[in-house]
């Protein structure tokens, strides 16, 4: 095994565990916003790193070129994505979550 298949292992686990961590934050946070939150932030990193450690793994290719555009892309339309469903979840009224209110 090569170094660069040590990387591209190491990214790929990187990813999945993220993925796994802004799932448990979808299941286990209260609100939308929160949930939105960690959805947003963790699936983009995720995506990042899988798409990366997919890239290192084959090489200097055009296949690697593609899977950096994709990363490029997904990682600036993840983050606008989940800003406009909260924005639209704001303007509609959907309250955000107080421990005050909820005891």
């Amino acid at each position: 095994m090569a170094i660069n298949d040590l990387i591209a292992a190491a990214f790929i686990v990187a990813g999945c565990f993220f993925f796994f961590t802004s799932t448990v934050g979808l299941l286990r946070f209260p609100d939308f916003y929160s949930r939105m939150h960690a959805t947003g932030k963790g699936d983009t990193l995720a995506v990042l790193l899988c798409l990366s450690g997919l890239a290192i793994h084959h090489g200097l290719t055009l296949d690697s070129f593609k899977l950096v555009l994709i990363a490029a892309f997904v990682f600036v339309a993840n983050p606008t994505g989940t800003h406009a469903i909260c924005r639209a979840a704001f303007r509609c009224g959907v309250k955000h979550w107080t421990r005050e209110k909820n005891r």
